[in-house]
């Protein structure tokens, strides 16, 4: 359930997102790829790579991680961080599916 201080924005539809591929979408300024995950589970996270920039919704996904398609660096979609040895971390985004529709909470 969601508190009355939580602000929600609509990502899309399920079925818009498939799975293990990533998606780009704009929150104002911010860019946040939103991934489906093949346990049908929803993560998103900022779209750029902490070390050079790589686009994380066109990096390949594997389990709960997405690897930049740049410099293969791997990323946890659960809390942003880079997996050593290499050092980082990136935002993550809450989500959350109501019927057929899947939003960021903040």
């Amino acid at each position: 359930m969601v508190s009355k201080d939580t602000t929600r924005l609509l990502i899309g539809s399920v079925h818009n997102l498939p799975e293990r591929l990533g998606k780009t979408v704009r929150i104002g300024e911010k860019e946040v790829a939103v991934f489906r995950l093949s346990s049908g589970r929803f993560r998103a996270v900022e779209n750029r790579c902490p070390h050079k920039g790589g686009v994380f919704s066109e990096g390949m996904v594997s389990g709960e991680f997405v690897f930049c398609p740049m410099y293969d660096w791997k990323i946890c979609l659960d809390d942003g961080n880079v997996q050593a040895p290499d050092k980082g971390c990136v935002k993550t985004y809450k989500t959350e599916v109501e019927g057929e529709n899947v939003y960021f909470l903040f």
